[in-house]
């Protein structure tokens, strides 16, 4: 293995990482609009709030773990470039291994995103708002 291999995952971790980012700012922001609407204690908002504190720590640990794989795939190459071959493959494989655990955490904050929607889904269908033909 050459200094190349980690340096390939550099412009996908680093494309991971503004997702995650862009992800924290969506659900801060959808947090701040909750705070400040007049319904706050509907419960609509009660029934959402576990799941916005999962996403919160959901990104956390995300954006940790790919930040995690972003070093160590650095390290990697470092050990690689200074001739320590059995240094830059384990260092490569634990930050693949990061990288795979900042992925399925990111499938859970999807999940439990896709939740909060139908929460908000049933609610429009109790109300009775958009419903009709074309609904």
């Amino acid at each position: 293995m050459d200094i190349t291999t980690p340096a390939l995952l550099f412009p996908a971790i680093s494309l991971l990482l503004l997702a995650y980012t862009n992800r924290f700012l969506t659900l801060a922001q959808v947090i701040r609009q909750l705070h400040a609407a007049p319904a706050q204690d509907s419960a609509v908002v009660m029934r959402q709030i576990p799941g916005l504190k999962r996403r919160i720590h959901l990104i956390q640990y995300m954006q940790s773990f790919g930040v995690l794989s972003f070093l160590l795939c650095a390290l990697a190459m470092l050990a690689l470039f200074m001739h320590g071959e059995t240094a830059g493959k384990v260092l490569f494989g634990v930050s693949i291994v990061a990288l795979a655990v900042s992925l399925v955490l990111s499938l859970l904050e999807v999940l439990i995103s896709t939740n909060a929607l139908w929460v908000v889904v049933e609610d429009m269908q109790r109300r009775g708002v958009g419903v009709g033909p074309e609904a």
